[in-house]
């Protein structure tokens, strides 16, 4: 079926369309017509400029919308250190830990849920490389939450988009353009700078990130495929303008800042935008609607073939993060081994699990909510179990990964683990090469000499 069957109910109105330029008003005439900056804004409203490029950014990644707001954003005391001395998020500059570059190929066992923090304290980098006061690299986090944001506090990142990948509960996002509701299977990603607030009406949350520090998601070129399949944009859908009218609460608005937590305070709600318009603004899209390509005659295909989103780097073709899928699909490749080829990679694989099985790893060592990395030039591939299924089945058309879904954060980029990845979390598991691959045996036969 072309979309997920979730067991939570949507309750919010979207726009439909990636990329796709939306206005909204939650008060009927609020947008200001002709004019992004009139000297008196409808209803006494505030226009704000919200730029997530350059001002001269190409017009086809030019990224910016305009708010109307009851109050603008810059009403707010100093930010203030907060945690300074136990939040620090950022890969490259962690006086407080060390960041460990190693070939090994790792993998996690279930992440713990967390029922004592709160969405900003549940955030774990796990692994990343480059600096957001650069605005290059990424980070990949692991977020185990149990309890909702205070109910007057607000939180956005500085460093950058945030990929959200849900495996567990339910996320009630108020943002300032709009309120999200996310359901496993379905990502969000949040850009830079937009202020957002995270309540759990379901009980505990559990997922992944991927923080991307350069440029922003885009859909991957489609080339001889053409103009449809894999994500189409039609599926991605933004909030609506939605607002809340307080003006005399204390309010905490909390900054991710180069890795590091701040905190400002004001007396008047963030969530005060009563209109908007724009390119640039948070998203949401349900994984079950992707439209999967593969083989209908021999051989493998790459697993770029799964791209959901992909941020490229300065070489075109090479990307700073994928996000990739690999959902239920039917195999129908003759005299092929199905699945994934063993293979070392120039990109880091960061992966995770969902729910269900991966077909390219049955061994039940790679479990939901667990992770593996296997970064640069790192060798990996089917588990040997999977290795003896595949090279013995019958192949008939099958279908793989139902009631399944694995994804992974790839990147050109040598991510390195931190101490928390390696060590605090106590999830490595040890014996994942024992397990996976040094069971393997071989198979080689030399060929009997040519009698005379």
């Amino acid at each position: 079926m072309p979309l997920s069957a979730f067991a939570h109910k949507e309750k919010y109105q979207y726009m439909n369309g990636f990329n796709s330029y939306h206005e909204s008003e939650a008060v009927e005439g609020a947008l200001p017509i002709g004019a992004n900056s009139p000297q008196k804004p409808p209803y006494g409203l505030y226009a704000e400029k919200l730029s997530g490029t350059a001002f001269t950014a190409p017009r086809h990644e030019n990224q910016q919308a305009w708010l109307y707001r009851i109050l603008p954003s810059c009403g707010h005391s100093n930010f203030e250190p907060r945690e300074s001395s136990t939040y620090n998020t950022n890969p490259e500059d962690k006086p407080y830990e060390k960041i460990h570059h190693i070939p090994n190929q790792l993998r996690w066992d279930p992440f713990d849920l967390d029922e004592t923090v709160d969405w900003v304290h549940s955030l774990h980098l796990v692994a990343g490389a480059g600096d957001p006061t650069m605005k290059t690299g990424l980070g990949m986090y692991i977020f185990a939450a149990g309890k909702d944001m205070d109910l007057h506090e607000a939180f956005y990142s500085a460093d950058g988009d945030f990929l959200i990948v849900l495996q567990h509960g339910l996320l009630d996002i108020q943002t300032e353009l709009g309120r999200i509701l996310v359901r496993p299977n379905e990502i969000c990603v949040i850009p830079r700078g937009i202020k957002y607030r995270v309540t759990l009406p379901e009980g505990p949350v559990r997922g992944y990130i991927l923080e991307l520090y350069q440029g922003h998601f885009t859909l991957p070129e489609l080339g001889p495929i053409g103009s449809n399949c894999l994500a189409n944009a039609r599926d991605f859908q933004a909030p609506v303008a939605d607002f809340d009218e307080d003006t005399s609460s204390d309010w905490h608005i909390l900054c991710k800042f180069a890795g590091h937590l701040f905190q400002a305070k004001q007396t008047h709600t963030p969530f005060d935008v009563v209109a908007w318009h724009g390119l640039y603004y948070p998203y949401k899209y349900d994984l079950g609607r992707f439209n999967a390509i593969g083989s209908i005659s021999f051989d493998h295909p790459d697993p770029s073939i799964f791209t959901v989103l992909t941020a490229q780097s300065d070489h075109p073709g090479t990307a700073v993060a994928d996000f990739v899928i690999f959902p239920p699909r039917w195999l129908a490749a003759e005299d092929t081994f199905r699945p994934p080829w063993y293979h070392r990679n120039t990109m880091s694989e960061f992966m995770g699990l969902i729910h269900g099985q991966y077909d390219a790893k049955t061994g039940g060592g790679f479990q939901p909510a667990g992770a593996s990395l296997h970064n640069v030039m790192s060798g990996h591939g089917p588990d040997a179990t999977t290795h003896e299924k595949a090279s013995n089945a019958q192949l008939k058309p099958s279908k793989v990964g139902e009631g399944s879904m694995a994804f992974m954060f790839e990147s050109c980029l040598m991510v390195g683990v931190t101490d928390w990845g390696l060590k605090k979390c106590k999830k490595v598991q040890q014996g994942y090469n024992a397990e996976s691959w040094e069971p393997l045996k071989p198979h080689f036969k030399r060929p009997r000499a040519k009698e005379d």
